[in-house]
């Protein structure tokens, strides 16, 4: 199973929303009402690019083996699950 960097940037201002972007996947960016919701939407953003790429014969980004966002509040390492059919 793959596991991409993504940083996570909280809010700093009251109704703002939480930002997650997966450090090692272009252009996987997203947002959330809160972390938890930030988390889904990142997960489901890299599934759906990563099933994109994968239709038209592109490879997946390789995962780097460190993160380099020195100004997130949080970075994690989240899972992608993909399917490939015939």
């Amino acid at each position: 199973m793959l596991r991409y960097h993504v940083a996570f940037y909280l809010p700093r201002i009251a109704g703002e929303m939480v930002v997650a972007e997966a450090l090692d996947f272009p252009g996987a960016v997203t947002q959330g009402f809160d972390l938890s919701d930030a988390r889904l939407m990142i997960a489901s953003a890299l599934e759906d690019l990563a099933q994109i790429l994968l239709e038209e014969g592109k490879p997946l980004p390789v995962p780097s083996s460190s993160s380099d966002s020195s100004d997130a509040d949080l970075i994690e390492l989240v899972p992608l699950s993909v399917y490939a059919g015939t």
